[in-house]
């Protein structure tokens, strides 16, 4: 613990960060709930500093969002000296972000060229997407051991041949909503994350994507969507979460339409940023990238063969 601060103060203190972590990740706390197996209700009390935590609790919310939210180790001061003046010189290997390489996955949909992306991480969550890209009929194959992943997607999916039990395992799963409903008029999707994560996650999601033309029922344990395919946003989108995934998904749905759409309280982070490089090679304008406005002029026909190394994949020196 902190020394001299009170239980509830620390306790306030820790749900603050577990907070600020969750929404770093674009996370509701329906989500994270999930991933803890608990309910809505619990993350919430945690969260208002309401709830006692055990160091295995603690772990478990650091494993899920992927962010150390206690560092615990010797409780004294720490000293460190530090000589500098030395010539640095050199180069690493900066490995790549599963969250970049996840949104890429589903944007290379937008594309019926060749996609082929650099040194993309191996990861259950990436594994789990390309099931599913495969299920429906598009081709992916790893090149070499570097990583690089070869994406060809074909003139017509087989939605109808998904597979559901990938689908359900993968969060992720909610940004085909936008790439799929370029083509389709009608499609189902699965149930993010293998359960009814309620109207409150998916919501943003839906209200990115009204002015597009989406129409989504949850029933069933699917997303069931109908698409108008005339429909243009008439005024800029604003997003009632700046969520990274949220975000993505209104980028993609913009990408393909014919026309300039704006986007108002978009997420700036470096996820976002590689989806909308990506999207700039495929052909599609952004102004306003690395900021809460995005500026998309829409392109409704892309066939390119591309080639495309996300920002943290290049060396630095």
């Amino acid at each position: 613990m902190v020394p001299d601060m009170p239980d509830d103060q620390y306790l306030q203190r820790i749900g603050r960060l577990i907070r600020d972590s969750r929404k770093h990740r674009g996370w509701t706390q329906t989500q994270l709930a999930t991933a803890l197996g608990t309910s809505q209700s619990a993350v919430h009390r945690i969260e208002q500093g309401g709830q006692n935590l055990s160091l295995e609790m603690l772990t478990r919310i650091s494993d899920a969002l992927d962010s150390e939210i206690v560092s615990l180790g010797h409780s004294g001061p720490m000293h460190l000296r530090v000589r500098g003046g030395a010539k640095l010189s050199g180069s690493i290997d900066v490995k790549t972000s599963k969250n970049a390489g996840v949104g890429l996955l589903c944007a290379a949909l937008l594309n019926k060229g060749r996609t082929t992306l650099r040194r993309v991480a191996r990861i259950e969550e990436v594994n789990r997407i390309l099931e599913v890209l495969n299920s429906i009929g598009v081709r992916t194959r790893w090149l070499n051991e570097a990583n690089d992943l070869e994406i060809i997607r074909p003139a017509q999916l087989d939605l109808a041949a998904m597979d559901a039990e990938a689908a359900r395992r993968t969060r992720s799963i909610i940004m085909f909503l936008a790439p799929l409903m370029h083509d389709h008029e009608r499609f189902e999707l699965p149930y993010a994350g293998g359960c009814d994560l309620g109207t409150r996650t998916v919501e943003p999601h839906m209200t990115a994507l009204r002015p597009f033309g989406l129409e989504v029922k949850a029933t069933g344990g699917s997303y069931h969507a109908e698409v108008d395919g005339d429909a243009v946003p008439d005024r800029p989108v604003v997003l009632t979460e700046r969520g990274d995934t949220v975000t993505e998904n209104a980028l993609m749905a913009a990408a393909r339409r014919d026309g300039v759409t704006i986007i108002r309280n978009a997420s700036p982070n470096y996820m976002v940023q590689d989806v909308c490089f990506y999207l700039t090679e495929l052909g599609v304008r952004i102004d306003g990238i690395g900021t809460t406005t995005l500026t998309v002029h829409g392109v409704p026909n892309i066939e390119r063969d591309i080639d495309y190394a996300p920002a943290r994949t290049r060396s630095r020196r």
